[in-house]
């Protein structure tokens, strides 16, 4: 029953975590330990406070406890033998997936093996991107060809000038810096890049080490003089810097005369970080690299140098890994531009956020994104010539059976001429009054020459007009008046030419049908008031590597406010604010909403500090 900012008191008082390990509560009291120093302003809290006594005190007593099982996301656990003759197991009740009950590390100490089997999202939009280069371009594109040649000057160019949004493990808005700082020309750079932008490494400031050793911005040394040309091909291609695992094993090998199973256990052991298995390994490896003629003090700094790096190093094999498909999505995205975004966009167009950032993304790379059109959409985002047509399943209340129907009707009898053409053509599905004001409100039939307002004037009209002859033909009967096996056609009126809604109207409808503004943007063209008012964009603050804390500046469009009202009765309440990139909700409680409620509407372009 405690109040919500004691617990917040008590955290931002608390030893903060190092390379995402925290200090256990007991050791924040122990003076033996490294961090004690860090602790005083908890433990003065602790004592000063009685509340944050009760609540650390019983924190203390079940810390350390399960709090709850939980299950990996990619983990399978695999037997030469029945596993219920190894280990006990169960069944999820929410989903029937059979699961362990032990976890992890007890199944393979008891010789059974576990491996990750990920499922990567970047899989499909490269099998997309590369079926778009073949329907837009007529080029085949051979993935394992790029593989084994893995020097196109395009790709590096695009990687060297940070503009990587949307390529696999390298998008975020650190890793584009640290590009930028690189330059990266080679194979090499984008697997260290993916194993050392990691909270460890950079937290030895390994990364920026590395980017200016290649660019001849900082000299290469080695780890002691005696060990130069003994590591040197096994550190020259990382700059003198240990990156992967394998190059401790490699290390380890080399100098201390270890086998390679020796050499992972000493990894291993290194991970670990228990003192106790530390010295134990420090005896072998310091003996075997004597008995080679190293002195203790290169033995010292090298073993001081593997140790607190063994515990977040990466390993190649999966950096690598990695870095094929970085690179194949680079390649792509600099040699097929619209073929490329299309699969990305496609890939999260269930996502809002996403979409409107990636639809950034091609503004800022010169790609135009057509609004839905009936005539042209396939349900998916696709490629047309240098543009991106937007996909008919994604505007809102138009399903799979609705999209089917249209491209069936539109590849048996060709595209439509207007929009009494249209309805005539299409199945019974698709002449649903829902769905055609959704495709209107869209802009799907703007190709047409109709006004969006002319057609919301009639649709309905005109739905009710041909529905009873569609249900006819759907079920195999034909109009007493028509021609038997014909197809039939009433007379209808044209759509009026009305003129079209203002810009705000239009756009409205069609972000509240397509979840975010395609045709146009309320803030085209503002981008650079928008940037001279803000220090980050909205993309950029909701990004994975983002601000978490501090005060930020943001400056964008009110696109919805939700007025609420407290207990004691006082006004608040949450606003959402776009811009080009993205979208976010703003609280502004009582006090700083008694200031601003007169100026907060919609349509707003508003500056916010918080």
């Amino acid at each position: 029953g405690m109040p919500f900012s004691l617990g917040e008191k008590l955290t931002k008082a608390y030893t903060p975590p190092v390379q995402g390990k925290d200090v256990p509560l007991a050791d924040v009291f122990n003076p033996e330990h490294d961090r004690y120093g860090e602790g005083t302003e908890f433990r003065e809290l602790y004592e000063s406070d009685p509340d944050a006594k009760l609540v650390v005190d019983t924190a203390r007593g079940i810390e350390g406890l399960k709090r709850q099982w939980g299950v990996h996301a990619a983990g399978v656990i695999m037997s030469s033998a029945p596993l219920l003759d190894v280990i006990p197991i169960m069944k999820r009740e929410q989903d029937g997936q059979v699961i362990t009950q032990f976890d992890y590390p007890s199944c393979e100490d008891l010789g059974l093996v576990k491996m990750d089997f990920l499922g990567l999202r970047n899989l499909t939009i490269l099998d997309d991107a590369v079926r778009n280069v073949k329907a837009n371009r007529g080029v085949d594109i051979d993935l394992d060809a790029l593989r084994r040649d893995m020097s196109d000057p395009a790709a590096y160019e695009l990687l060297a000038s940070g503009e990587t949004l949307g390529v696999f493990q390298l998008d975020g808005g650190g890793l584009r810096s640290l590009l930028k700082m690189m330059r990266p020309d080679n194979f090499e750079d984008i697997s260290a890049t993916i194993a050392l932008y990691r909270p460890g490494p950079m937290g030895a400031n390994s990364h920026t080490n590395y980017a200016l050793r290649k660019t001849g911005r900082q000299p290469v040394e080695p780890i002691h003089p005696e060990l130069a040309e003994p590591l040197a091909d096994i550190l020259d291609t990382t700059y003198g810097l240990i990156v992967y695992q394998e190059q401790i094993q490699q290390i380890a090998q080399r100098v201390a005369g270890y086998s390679l199973g020796q050499a992972d256990l000493l990894r291993r052991a290194m991970g670990k970080k228990k003192q106790s298995i530390l010295d134990a390994e420090f005896e072998p490896f310091s003996t075997g690299m004597r008995e080679r003629g190293y002195s203790n003090a290169s033995i010292k700094t090298l073993w001081d140098i593997m140790v607190p790096f063994a515990a977040y190093a990466f390993n190649k094999a999966r950096s690598a890994a990695y870095g094929v498909i970085s690179y194949w999505t680079a390649y792509l995205k600099a040699n097929f531009p619209a073929e490329y975004m299309a699969a990305l966009l496609e890939s999260v167009k269930s996502d809002k956020d996403k979409t409107a950032l990636y639809l950034g993304e091609c503004r800022r790379m010169g790609i135009n994104v057509l609004p839905p059109d009936v005539n042209a959409s396939d349900g998916m985002f696709t490629p047309v010539e240098q543009d991106i047509r937007y996909g008919l399943a994604a505007i809102r209340n138009v399903g799979d059976n609705v999209v089917r129907g249209i491209v069936e009707a539109r590849t048996e009898r060709g595209k439509a001429s207007d929009f009494n053409a249209f309805l005539d053509q299409v199945p019974l599905v698709v002449c649903n009054k829902r769905v055609i004001e959704s495709l209107i409100k869209a802009g799907a039939f703007d190709s047409m020459g109709h006004t969006r307002r002319g057609l919301m004037e009639c649709f309905e009209r005109r739905v009710d007009e041909v529905i009873d002859l569609k249900r006819n033909q759907a079920n195999g009967q034909d109009d007493l008046f028509g021609d038997f096996g014909g197809t039939e056609q009433i007379a209808a009126s044209p759509v009026p030419p009305l003129p079209e809604w203002d810009k705000r109207v239009r756009l409205g409808f069609e972000r509240e049908m397509l979840g975010l503004y395609v045709s146009d943007h309320p803030l085209q063209g503002l981008e650079h008031i928008l940037a001279a008012h803000r220090e980050y964009s909205i993309g950029q603050l909701r990004a994975d590597d983002g601000p978490r804390d501090g005060v930020v500046t943001i400056a964008g469009m009110i696109t919805q406010v939700v007025r609420k009202q407290t207990k004691n009765g006082d006004l608040w309440a949450i606003a959402t604010v776009e811009d080009l990139e993205s979208s976010m909700e703003v609280l502004l409680f009582p006090k700083v909403y008694a200031g601003v409620a007169a100026s907060l509407a919609t349509d707003t372009v508003v500056r916010i500090k918080g």
